[in-house]
């Protein structure tokens, strides 16, 4: 990552640069050192940028001494170790781990990958049951109708929220069960269930394209059969649309794009010049944004949003540091 590289690249040449009276021979066999060093915990970019700084250290520079090299290779761990701390997964200690996660969800769905974002981020392992959005037979086995339900264990939570909180209290030992009202992260984690994730139905079925482009996706990504997909893909847009419409109305939005930005930015005020709303790194809140908006990002209205607001290297941090999912796959 480019902070990691930076940070490196300035510890190293000032460990270097004050060593002195060592010779060139002696400081080709310190080499594999701090390849070794390199090579267990970096990058194609770091791996390509130190390369050039060891070529001139073997050619001849009487300064890298050992006490220099030495010093390299410390600064080195512990610059990445810093960067590390900040765009790195938080994974469970294995006990904590649950033993068994299914979700039921359908793909594009805000609340859903809102859940999803806070399974991957802990590298919870999870199950997916995608739930077919017109005949819901998925989980007709559930009184509760809607998604996501995440089963845990074998004990059925419902409502994304209150799916993170019950999980929150079960796995994260900081997690205080009595989160004052008005605190940060409570408050914003408020703001997605109640303002942003309104704004996002009327953007992504916008028109009949748009709404045929996230159906698209949907059923790309679910499990439906050759009839199901045709039949969700084109009665799901339809429905969709008309029913961004109402919502639109509802929440009493006149511009679909000028809403979202606005939410965007409204978003990056908040961050007020932190990575995260967490600090150095994500809280709840900053999993709650980040899952509402991953399903529309790379859809044209995601496209746009970044296009036309701050928000893209807060969410490039945060595509990063949430990392790969996982799910499992059968």
């Amino acid at each position: 990552m480019r902070r990691s590289s930076s940070i490196a690249s300035s510890f190293l040449y000032r460990s270097i640069g004050t060593s002195h009276g060592a010779v060139s021979a002696y400081a080709i066999s310190n080499q594999r050192l701090l390849q070794a060093a390199l090579f267990s915990s970096s990058s194609h970019t770091h791996r390509r940028w130190f390369s050039s700084l060891l070529d001139s250290v073997a050619g001849g520079s009487a300064r890298a001494a050992s006490l220099g090299v030495v010093g390299a290779v410390a600064s080195l761990a512990a610059a990445v170790s810093m960067s590390q701390d900040v765009y790195a997964k938080e994974p469970l200690r294995q006990e904590l781990v649950p033993k068994e996660v299914v979700l039921y969800q359908y793909e594009a769905c805000p609340f859903c990958n809102k859940v999803k974002a806070f399974l991957d981020y802990y590298d919870i392992p999870y199950k997916v049951v995608e739930v077919n959005p017109l005949s819901k037979k998925e989980i007709k086995w559930s009184d509760y109708k809607k998604v996501p339900i995440l089963v845990v264990d074998g004990e059925q939570m419902v409502d994304s929220s209150a799916i993170i909180d019950q999980l929150s209290h079960k796995i994260l030992s900081d997690k205080d069960a009595s989160v004052p009202e008005d605190d940060e992260e409570t408050k914003w984690r408020r703001w997605v269930d109640n303002h942003l994730v309104h704004v996002l139905s009327p953007n992504i079925y916008r028109n009949t394209s748009e709404a045929l482009e996230s159906f698209d996706y949907i059923t790309s990504n679910g499990n439906f059969g050759f009839a199901e997909k045709i039949s969700v893909k084109y009665a799901g847009a339809a429905a969709m649309y008309f029913v961004s419409k109402k919502l639109k109305k509802k929440y009493n939005i006149t511009d679909e794009r000028a809403a979202l930005y606005e939410a965007a930015e409204t978003w990056v005020d908040a961050l007020a010049g932190r990575d995260f709303l967490g600090g150095s790194k994500p809280n709840l809140a900053d999993l709650a944004v980040f899952g509402v908006l991953r399903p529309i990002r790379y859809l044209r209205s995601g496209k746009d949003m970044v296009e036309h607001t701050r928000i893209g290297e807060w969410y490039t941090r945060m595509e990063s540091t949430v990392g790969d999912s996982s799910r499992l796959r059968s």
